[in-house]
């Protein structure tokens, strides 16, 4: 028996049984919402059931089969990362490069794993939205399901700024200005690789970017890319359509380039052997105060040297 508090609250009851009872196949936790074996309150309910504070729900026993491997997350080493901000509701980190936000797709554990293994006493801790692996800068956790929730309706209605620091290996043009929009709706497929890839298509999502200009030098331009849309590989694949590669971008940029950053003849004296995209500011209100809050997260020091070495240059 399993009384639901407030970091339950408003979920739906088959995703809830999902997370309490791990390991067990999807189609056993249907089967038994559907035959009435999973009370609430001590009466039957249906799959798409949303349990309230208070609820009193029955997990009949369940004999879970014998695992060939232990779970994903069993086996992330605990971890801290460096922290923006943190209350009762909300842990905001500033993730490194090169560390997935979760497992799968080939990845054994991520951040929330390893958060979730430093924090065992955590009743709730899930993303609130995601950074590609090699993305460093702010990403935000919630500590409730009430604040993932009003977090994710925000993000829903882009009441939620987000900005990014990217480093376009291309020329921007003087008649730009410093400031571009990019329409241009992005469509998702499997490259023949199993990767998942992103591309500009006339028939895929509605996306929008608006990319600010910091700097340019010689065939680099350093931009502000301010998230109109939160599309899969978003500003990456509106960068590359607008005549410039991310340095050290592994999907869409100039491999060859990229080889030469990280031996560090590309820019002289600066070995580079990541990608320069950085999630540098969040703005949002605070989902139990209605404060609005602004989190930054300074530019990683090797990013930073590559700036300073094109300045030089």
């Amino acid at each position: 028996m399993i009384e639901i508090d407030e970091t339950a609250a408003g979920q739906r009851i088959d995703n809830f049984l999902l997370r309490v009872c791990k390991g067990v196949p999807k189609s056993h936790i249907y089967r038994i919402l559907r035959s009435g074996e999973v009370r609430v309150n001590k009466g039957r309910i249906d799959a798409a059931y949303r349990l309230e504070q208070g609820d009193l729900v029955r997990v009949p026993p369940i004999r879970v089969a014998q695992q060939d491997e232990a779970p994903v997350s069993s086996n992330a080493p605990a971890a801290e990362f460096p922290i923006l901000f943190e209350d009762d509701h909300l842990i905001i980190i500033d993730k490194p490069s090169g560390v997935a936000v979760h497992g799968g797709s080939g990845v054994a554990f991520g951040v929330i794993e390893q958060l979730r293994n430093a924090r065992p006493h955590a009743k709730f801790l899930e993303l609130v939205h995601r950074l590609d692996r090699e993305t460093s800068g702010v990403l935000m956790l919630a500590k409730k399901r009430a604040a993932l929730v009003d977090l994710h309706e925000q993000i829903r209605e882009n009441r939620v700024d987000k900005r990014y620091y990217a480093l376009g290996h291309g020329d921007w043009l003087a008649d730009w200005g410093r400031r571009r929009v990019v329409k241009a709706p992005l469509h998702k497929y499997v490259a023949a690789d199993g990767e998942r890839r992103v591309r500009i298509q006339e028939n895929g999502l509605p996306s929008h970017t608006v990319f600010n200009l910091i700097e340019r030098w010689d065939d680099y331009a350093w931009v502000e890319a301010e998230l109109k849309t939160g599309r899969t590989h978003q500003i990456r694949v509106h960068l590359q359509h607008s005549g410039h590669v991310i340095v050290g971008d592994d999907k869409y940029g100039d491999f060859a380039l990229n080889r030469r950053y990280a031996r560090g003849e590309a820019v002289p004296g600066v070995r580079f052997e990541r990608m320069f995209l950085h999630a540098r500011r969040l703005a949002f209100d605070h989902p139990a105060t209605g404060e609005r809050l602004e989190l930054e997260a300074p530019l990683p020091p090797e990013c930073a040297a590559l700036v300073a070495a094109l300045e030089k240059q």
